[in-house]
């Protein structure tokens, strides 16, 4: 194992890519898609939802008979970041659909079952590992990683050569598909009266954004030039409920953020990225790419009403300087 910072080190603020960052654990009884049962607060926002999310309510979708996810059963797929929020939302999901799971984290996993869903410690920095890992499985789902913004080095060596070491895994191991949780972050400078698409320049608030534009831009060679299938979703606000101004163009709600991953996984397209963000009424993002993928969000932060201004540009605080460099060692 590396003596490196893991991923648990960083603080998990705006949980776009939440991914074994220790993140607050979740108990939600949110249903994505019937038969089965279906993180991001400003820097320095009091949060009153840490602890359980048991008494959250179940939001039911009957799936029609084409439904991707009726297509996915009996499958092998890697979970990196297994034990984050996202993760472990994602494997529950994954498991009632019927898919095989291998899930892996940088610290201890919980199984979900006792069948289907292999549990691993690993470390993204161990290539040998990982490549051992994958063989025999369709798909990997990249969530490992630090999830927020923290010293560029700690960011470099976990981020960027740790998707390295997955997409290099993936490749000699014959896997087919990469999925890849990249972040909003990395269009973070844009201004709120931009409405950005995924073909538009990179603009990261941060370099966390920064180690994110890096993953896709690895993932984008992978399948150039190396024939492997690689599926970037840029995470929003991964939440229960929009709570804050920001929020009510980048929530992403839970069942979304299933929707986002399975369609992921099942796409016919080679390469794409696409923001995953519910429906929004106010949108600072593009959806289109998430449409030809067959992403289709249904909830909308408007519902909540939440009142209050944003704060330019569309990273809010995480674009401050202070806050890069309060996270920098001397």
């Amino acid at each position: 194992m590396s003596t490196r910072p893991t991923a648990g080190s960083g603080r998990a603020t705006d949980s776009e890519a939440v991914c074994g960052a220790r993140p607050r654990e979740i108990g939600i009884a949110v249903t994505a898609l019937s038969p089965r049962a279906a993180p991001s607060s400003e820097p320095n926002r009091p949060d009153p939802r840490l602890g359980s999310y048991s008494d959250a309510p179940v939001h039911v979708v009957t799936p029609c008979q084409d439904d991707p996810v009726n297509t996915i059963a009996g499958i092998r797929w890697v979970v990196t970041g297994a034990a984050g929020n996202i993760g472990v939302a994602l494997r529950r999901e994954l498991r009632a659909a019927g898919v095989e799971l291998v899930s892996t984290d940088v610290r201890d996993v919980e199984a979900i079952d006792g069948t289907g869903d292999r549990v691993t410690v690993a470390d993204l920095l161990d290539l040998t590992a990982l490549t051992a890992m994958f063989d025999g499985a369709d798909g990997v789902i990249h969530l490992g990683g630090l999830s927020d913004e923290a010293d560029f080095h700690d960011l470099a060596e976990v981020n960027v050569v740790g998707t390295y070491h997955v997409l290099e895994a993936a490749r000699r191991s014959g896997v087919r598909r990469v999925v890849y949780a990249s972040s909003n972050r990395v269009t973070g400078m844009y201004s709120t009266d931009t409405l950005v698409d995924a073909d538009m320049p990179a603009r990261p608030d941060g370099f966390y954004g920064v180690s994110k534009v890096a993953g896709e831009a690895l993932c984008r060679l992978y399948s150039d030039k190396f024939d492997l299938s690689t599926i970037a979703l840029r995470i929003g606000s991964y939440e229960q409920q929009p709570s804050t101004p920001r929020e009510r163009a980048t929530w992403l709600s839970h069942r979304d953020a299933i929707a986002a991953f399975i369609a992921a996984m099942t796409t016919d397209e080679h390469h794409a990225v696409f923001y995953a963000v519910s429906a929004n009424s106010e949108s600072w993002w593009d959806r289109t790419a998430g449409e030809r993928v067959g992403f289709r969000p249904m909830d909308d932060a408007a519902d909540w009403n939440i009142p209050g201004d944003t704060i330019e540009p569309q990273g809010g605080p995480f674009a401050t300087p202070s806050y890069s460099l309060d996270r920098m060692r001397d």
